[in-house]
């Protein structure tokens, strides 16, 4: 079972749960209920389960995005933030995104208030509610294996489109593109019947090269074309042809136009089941040589001949920020990794990038007498290097995801292992079980420090469980924990082990681990984290070289705070990156998408505060993508000023504010604000000096 729900009695209502991706959410009631199941099949949209209950309030104590439709036709758009509807008696629905998909059905008169932090429904009486559950986990329907050679690759590939639940601007919702089927090396192409590509009329022409394959791949899939070998590269149909670069410039161009087609697709799809008003259609729309309202209903060939019409320059200001960029080798042996990537509709590039020596130890005897987080600073003197690939990388995306076999600098280290471990998860428990392990007196400022962040959730339930002094037996066993879902390290650490109270624990020994994600927060503990991933966990955060003992904590702080809020692991050590010292020491092993629990409501944020004119404030949101709110995803802020709906991730525009209102909204946003280059935590503007 994907999703499971129960009746509560201490508040009374339903607790609803996503078995496998730990999602929770629960609806209070006025009363009592008791929920009967019902058919999955009369929703319109597909769910997971469904069930009814009876009551006159429903109350969720978070802020969604709520979309109200009406059978007769006289309601149709969302309910915004700050905004109470009464619209008379009649037949609802309502659409509400949050860490479930969820859908109420019901008759009566509603009072719909939809607050800053909350969403309230209450009707004229007790009414029989309908609620529908889908859960965003996406897994593939299965594998197709290829041969080595280029044409097998080119047909497997087209078939990954297979996945996608729609050919409509709507496939630019991430819940309507499934988890493409994965690939395998084999002695024979073999195909699935069940996994033809859709016929769309596109083709992606291209020389039978895995460097133009993987590269056009993302795009392909998102177009539901087929790759077809040819000398000059090109996007066809029956009705146009588009010429494309070869070179080292074909990558940049296809990059250029799986953004440009699917932002246009974001625009387009207003006008279909969700017609809200989006601020980036606003500032494009004068200037695209197409009505927007009739491009909706046109063919995807018509669509794209008229999205490929449209110059780069109009709409590259309101791009959303890519999530993923992978650098993956042009090998057939890296086949497999290519479905994990367009999952996340991931930008595909060959591996390039500067070859550097660093240093992982301290150099000067002021250094030394400092306490770093290495048994090398207590045992010898002798510098280490580390030989880095630099990667040629832009801002085009959050994270960029080394593939390759050398060691990136400024990049995540990628493994197809961390995606396979996520895939092969079953259930887990309701709550969400965090072991913080201390292994030097001396740094239990960092254990000290992040009290105030691990388990401060009233809408979660938590299990933290901290250990001092921890043998390498002990430690053995915390690691082989099925249920620890989060492993927070603080200590030494060498390429050979974890340091114990009995000496080094090295995972590469081990069988198996049971942690999903880890903070390695000790000096050189790449290789260690590297071994984590490997033997079963889905990724997390590690260090290159040695790392000051004071800022280890700040940045312990740091991340445990974001992941708390919901951030995953590439948000959390880009953020880090920006706002601390040494945060260049640290990256992402694995897979950067992961975290450790839902955000508190919409997307995970942080709020920029700046001085403006005439005493007011700017502030700007910077929104980052979670497992349930992808590329493609939308959002609105819970500003009562605001109705605009933006596209995340990214920045959001400037709003200018009082002061008063400022701290209003901050005192209802849980998120980090960043002022003057510092992050505060507390989302009270009070804690923050704004002089």
């Amino acid at each position: 079972m994907k999703v499971s729900y129960k009746q509560t009695d201490d508040p009374c209502g339903v607790a609803i749960t996503d078995q496998i991706k730990q999602r929770r959410l629960q609806v209070l009631t006025d009363e009592p209920v008791s929920p009967t199941p019902t058919d999955a099949e009369s929703f319109e949209f597909p769910v997971d389960e469904a069930f009814t209950i009876e009551a006159s309030e429903l109350f969720i104590d978070r802020a969604e995005e709520v979309y109200l439709r009406s059978d007769s036709g006289g309601h149709d758009g969302p309910v915004t933030h700050q905004t109470q509807v009464e619209p008379g008696s009649g037949l609802y629905s309502l659409d509400i995104s949050g860490p479930v998909k969820l859908y109420w059905r019901f008759s009566g008169t509603p009072t719909i208030r939809n607050g800053a932090d909350s969403l309230r429904v209450v009707f004229d009486e007790s009414r029989v509610v309908e609620f529908g559950v889908r859960t965003y986990h996406k897994h593939p329907a299965g594998t197709i294996t290829t041969t080595e050679d280029p044409t097998d690759v080119m047909a497997a590939v087209s078939s990954l489109s297979s996945a996608l639940k729609t050919t409509s601007c709507e496939r630019s919702y991430p819940t309507l593109r499934g988890h493409p089927p994965l690939l395998e090396l084999g002695d024979d192409l073999d195909i699935p019947d069940s996994f033809s590509s859709p016929n769309t009329g596109i083709e992606i022409v291209i020389p039978p090269d895995l460097l133009y394959i993987y590269s056009a791949t993302p795009l392909a899939y998102y177009l539901g074309a087929d790759l077809v070998p040819g000398n000059e590269p090109k996007i066809r149909t029956g009705e146009f042809e588009h010429g494309l670069p070869r070179g080292r410039s074909f990558e940049d161009e296809i990059a250029k136009l799986l953004k440009q087609t699917l932002f246009l697709d974001c625009v387009v799809r207003t006008e279909g089941i969700h017609q809200v008003d989006l601020y980036e259609r606003r500032q494009v729309e004068p200037f695209l040589p197409f009505e927007t309202g009739a491009m909706y209903d046109r063919p995807l060939t018509e669509q794209l001949a008229a999205y490929l019409s449209v110059p780069h320059e109009v709409i590259e200001p309101y791009l959303p920020r890519w999530c993923l960029t992978a650098h993956l080798p042009a090998e057939a042996k890296h086949v497999d990794a290519i479905p994990h990537i367009v999952n996340d509709l991931g930008i595909i590039r060959s591996p390039k990038g500067t070859a550097r020596t660093v240093s992982r130890t301290v150099s000067t005897q002021a250094e030394e007498a400092r306490l770093y987080r290495s048994n090398a600073r207590n045992s010898t003197h002798e510098e280490v290097s580390l030989s880095l690939i630099e990667p040629e990388r832009n801002d085009e995306s959050i994270e960029h995801a080394w593939f390759g076999e050398k060691l990136p600098l400024g990049a995540s280290k990628a493994s197809v292992r961390s995606f396979e471990h996520q895939l092969e998860q079953g259930e887990r428990s309701d709550s969400i079980n965090i072991t913080v392990v201390c292994n030097d007196p001396l740094m239990l400022d960092e254990q000290a420090s992040i009290d105030d962040a691990y388990g401060k959730r009233g809408d979660q339930p938590y299990n933290v469980d901290s250990h001092f002094g921890v043998p390498q037996a002990e430690l053995a066993t915390l690691l082989t924990d099925e249920a620890c879902d989060f492993l927070h390290y603080i200590g030494h650490a060498t390429p050979t082990g974890l340091r114990c109270t009995d000496g080094e624990l090295d995972v590469r020994e081990l069988e198996s681990v049971g942690v999903n994600v880890f903070l390695l927060n000790a000096c050189r503990s790449f290789e260690q984290a590297e071994a984590l991933v490997e033997k079963g966990s889905f990724g997390g955060v590690a260090t290159l070289g040695d790392v000051v003992n004071e800022h280890a904590v700040e940045i312990g702080h740091a991340i445990a705070h974001l992941l708390n809020l919901g951030f995953p692991l590439r948000a959390a050590v880009e953020l880090v990156h920006e706002h601390t010292q040494i945060g260049d020491q640290y990256l992402v092993v694995g897979d950067g998408s992961v975290d450790i629990v839902q955000s508190e409501g919409g997307p995970p944020l942080v709020c920029h505060v700046e001085h403006a004119d005439g005493g007011n404030y700017g502030l700007s949101i910077h929104t980052y993508p979670t497992k349930e709110l992808q590329l493609g995803s939308r959002t609105v802020p819970t500003l009562e000023s605001v109705e605009d709906y933006y596209l995340l991730p990214g920045r959001m525009q400037t709003f200018e504010l009082d002061e008063q209102t400022l701290r209003e909204y901050l005192m209802w946003t849980i998120s980090p604000v960043a002022y003057r280059g510092q992050l505060f935590w507390d989302n009270a503007m009070g804690n923050v000096n704004i002089e």
